[in-house]
């Protein structure tokens, strides 16, 4: 029986500030690790899914320490292939209420920049697979990684595979000479379910409810204004499943408003709004918001509302925690899918 779930992308050594201190402030960096498709790998293996993550490392020592960490959290890493120099970087310094969180890229010529079609043998990869899930900062990173993110759609597409994809825009990584409006199309095209937030449909297709501006939402966020993105993406790209929208309301670094709408079969499904006051990481939430909705869909296979609910609430304990992975169980999602947010101390 395939129950595998197949994530593919980069996965980049984490150094952030400690203490929301600035970069010109901060002696000592902590390290982690972090990436997209990695950060949603980690959360279903803590829900207790199969998953494997494929990417391309270099044989060093850092490679060696974010592949014992990926194996740490259960995660599969028997398909990364090895080659190239370096790992990427990334540095991060935590903003706070109405400074904003910086990040400062170092991936340029990392292993996966430097992968080339025909590196992966996506047939073996998806032998075991239900479900293949990518992100627009892959195509990003550069040329190599886009034509082989294509590899490997079309191999799902021909074995059965379910393909999911977050738009992930990243206008800093698009570098190599094309747009991820002339890239992402071709992508897209071969995906079941499409995530993505109030800005991802507009800067990569031009698609927006009419009237949203994300800099004066103040908290508030109206949900049904964007049934027309889902509409619009489906119709334009029509292997289209379900697209999922998340909604971001920032009051300031510390404080979000938070939830999501799932748009299949002509109907629209919104969640609740968790009001989120004192954020820790909310770097990976748009990751931990996926793994949690590939969980849903895959657990509660004839209810969106429930795909849904689990994914908004999933990433809204992310929000709580640390780092770029979101560590928590199916038992602590439900208990807050259930309304009991006290917090209070398990004994």
């Amino acid at each position: 029986m395939k129950n595998k779930i197949v994530t593919f992308g980069e996965i980049m050594l984490r150094l952030a500030t400690p203490d929301y201190l600035r970069f010109s402030q901060a002696t000592t960096l902590n390290a982690t690790f972090g990436g997209g498709e990695a950060n949603v790998a980690v959360s279903l293996a803590n829900y207790g899914l199969e998953t494997e993550f494929v990417t391309r490392l270099p044989k060093n020592d850092i490679a060696r320490a974010c592949v014992m960490d990926l194996r740490r959290y259960g995660v599969g890493v028997d398909q990364i292939v090895y080659g190239g120099d370096r790992v990427g970087i990334y540095f991060l310094e935590t903003g706070a209420v109405a400074r904003a969180s910086k990040v400062v890229y170092d991936r340029a010529h990392s292993a996966i920049a430097e992968i080339e079609p025909g590196m992966i043998d996506w047939k073996e990869v998806f032998k075991d697979a239900k479900w293949f899930h990518w992100t627009g900062i892959t195509p990003a990173i550069s040329e190599g990684a886009a034509k082989v993110c294509l590899e490997a759609i079309k191999v799902a597409n021909e074995m059965g595979v379910t393909v999911s994809c977050d738009l992930n825009y990243r206008k800093n990584l698009w570098k190599y000479g094309k747009t991820a409006s002339e890239v992402m199309p071709e992508l897209v095209a071969g995906c079941d379910i499409v995530l993505g937030n109030e800005e991802d449909a507009e800067k990569v297709f031009g698609i927006k409810p009419q009237g949203f501006d994300v800099t004066k939402t103040a908290g508030e966020v109206n949900s049904a204004e964007f049934e027309s993105v889902c509409t619009q993406l489906m119709a334009k790209f029509p292997r289209i499943k379900k697209v999922i929208i998340t909604l971001r309301g920032s009051i300031n670094a510390n404080h979000n408003t938070w939830g999501g709408v799932l748009y299949s079969n002509g109907s629209l499904k919104i969640s609740r709004r968790y009001d989120i006051t004192h954020i820790v990481d909310r770097v990976g939430g748009g990751d931990s918001f996926m793994g949690g909705l590939i969980y849903g869909l895959n657990t509660y296979t004839e209810d969106d509302q429930k795909a849904l609910d689990f994914a908004v609430a999933a990433s809204c304990l992310k929000h709580t925690i640390y780092g770029d992975y979101n560590q928590v169980t199916v038992d602590e999602v439900e208990k807050l899918m259930s309304g009991d947010g006290s917090g209070r101390v398990s004994r």
